[in-house]
Formats: structure tokens, sequence, C-alpha cells
């Protein structure tokens, strides 16, 4: 997936918060990006408007925050993809026992995974 920058900076103006540079958001990680890249995707393909976005991402900052989250910017992208998959099930894109499933294939496939290695999700990550 990649990033149109006139898309980045949109929603760089749109969701102040984003953490950026003089050439636009930046990412630790991979998937960072692309946890950013699809919003960027959904917002293009009207799921959403930025001011609904700027207040579920603000909903999921403040409960990490309440729940002792030390707000130092190096788990944003975290609060990030918490309100994408918020915003998915809330508009019945998907439900959260899907969302569930799959982040269980994920966690199995990570364990499997040699450092260093791309993680590949496979049919037995399913179990």
């Amino acid at each position: 997936m990649t990033i149109d920058p006139a898309e980045a900076r949109r929603a760089s103006e749109a969701v102040p918060s984003i953490p950026c540079d003089a050439e636009g958001p930046v990412f630790r990680e991979p998937w960072e990006a692309q946890a950013f890249a699809l919003t960027l995707s959904l917002y293009d393909r009207g799921l959403f408007q930025w001011p609904e976005w700027a207040t579920v991402l603000g909903d999921e900052i403040k409960k990490a925050q309440a729940a002792g989250d030390p707000d130092t910017g190096e788990t944003y992208y975290r609060h990030w993809l918490a309100a994408l998959e918020r915003i998915v099930a809330e508009k019945g894109v998907t439900d959260t026992g899907t969302l569930r499933k799959y982040y269980d294939a994920w966690d199995h496939a990570a364990d499997r995974t040699p450092h260093g290695s791309p993680i590949e999700l496979k049919p037995e990550d399913f179990r």
C-alpha cells in the first residue's frame, strides 16, 4: 500500500496530532504506515469524514491515557489502530468477533515466525 503525499498532507491537516516532520507523516514501523494508508483509503471511499475520525481517535487516546499510557508519542499508532478497528466495526464493515479472530491469527503467526523474518498468515493461524 502506498501513500499519496497529497492525501497524507490533507490527513495531517485534518487530524493535527499525526506525528510529522517537514516531509509529512512519520512512521516508526511498517505496520504504522499500513494502518495510516488503510485509513486514508477508507476515508477516500466515504466510510467516514475527518472530524468523525478525529473524534474516535481522540476517544481512543483518552481511554489509553486513563489506563496509564504515558502519552509520549511512541504509542500513537496503537491508538490509531484501535480507532480504525472501532470505526470499521461501528460502520458495519466487520464485527469485533472477526477482528478478534484476525488479531489472534496474527499473534499465532508472530509466535511461529523467526525474529527478523516477515510475518505471514497461514490457514493454520486461524485455529
